[in-house]
């Protein structure tokens, strides 16, 4: 039952928010279904990702997606997942989590810290066009880098990446709160899915019969949530996103910087544990 409703919770978040279903993933997956930080990881990115891929059609059918930014970001995120996962295939599980950690405080910090003149783009309801910054001709370099950090750190920490991509889209290229949730969800599937394949094609273990779960669970969660959306103040969204995140950072670094320390390799053993290989714990054999 506990699964049940953490996967209904992950769909609700991503629906609602475009994002923070992969931030959910993660723990649950670790903490409560018992499973391998490395493989927890991977099936992240194949449930987020396919989640978002389900979310991304609602949203545009109310034409709340950008895809000019979706093409500046997402085609550099692809590109940058195949580095950040080559960089998460060499680091511990714990190492990648206290990562994770530092990620979610920071895009709290940019949420809940948004200047007071970008309150009112927040809060604009001019969501069936596109924003006065989307339709002029602003700096594609600027996107480009966006999504180059995103893609790394999607892979690198296991997330959709969503959590990044919605600041950059509202605080840095004015686009309204919900046009920026429908644009996310589009980033989040072309990262997630390129972070997938390169985990698989590093040999990463994945449990299909729970992405599966997830997944059909997920779906009526993110329909639930996106109908959910019109009913919340952007604002109200907004900040309620960067408390979550606070809240699950904290956790997240309690439990993980203790276990970090206590499993530091030592110095003689780390080049042989280094070589061994990083995705060997059996997906199926960690189901509590």
């Amino acid at each position: 039952m506990i699964v049940v409703v953490g996967a209904l919770i992950i769909g609700i978040t991503l629906g609602l928010l475009g994002s923070g279903g992969s931030i959910l993933t993660v723990p649950v997956l670790i903490y409560l279904l018992g499973h391998d930080q490395k493989v927890a990881v991977t099936e992240s990115l194949a449930i987020v990702g396919g989640l978002a891929a389900f979310g991304v059609f609602t949203y545009a059918r109310q034409r709340l997606v950008d895809y000019r930014s979706v093409i500046f970001f997402g085609l550099p995120g692809i590109a940058g997942t195949t580095l950040g996962a080559g960089l998460g295939s060499r680091l511990s599980g714990h190492t990648q989590l206290i990562l994770f950690a530092v990620v979610m405080l920071s895009a709290a910090i940019l949420m809940l810290r948004a200047p007071r003149g970008q309150e009112a783009a927040v809060e604009e309801n001019c969501d069936d066009g596109p924003s006065p910054a989307s339709a002029s001709r602003s700096i594609p370099w600027k996107l480009v880098l966006h999504g180059l950090a995103v893609g790394i750190l999607t892979a690198l920490v296991g997330v959709g990446g969503g959590f990044l991509v919605i600041p950059a889209l509202v605080l840095g290229s004015g686009l309204p709160m919900r046009r920026a949730v429908g644009t996310s969800l589009a980033v989040v599937a072309m990262n997630s899915l390129g972070g997938l394949t390169r985990y698989l094609s590093l040999g990463a273990e994945v449990d299909w019969s729970t992405v599966l779960m997830f997944l059909l669970l997920g779906t009526a969660g993110t329909i639930l949530g996106g109908r959910l959306s019109d009913l919340i103040s952007q604002n109200t969204l907004r900040r309620g996103f960067g408390a979550l995140l606070v809240g699950l950072a904290i956790m997240v670094l309690v439990r993980e910087v203790p276990a970090h320390t206590c499993h530091m390799p030592d110095p003689g053993t780390a080049d042989q544990s280094r070589s061994a290989a990083v995705f060997t714990a059996p997906a199926a054999s960690v189901d509590r």
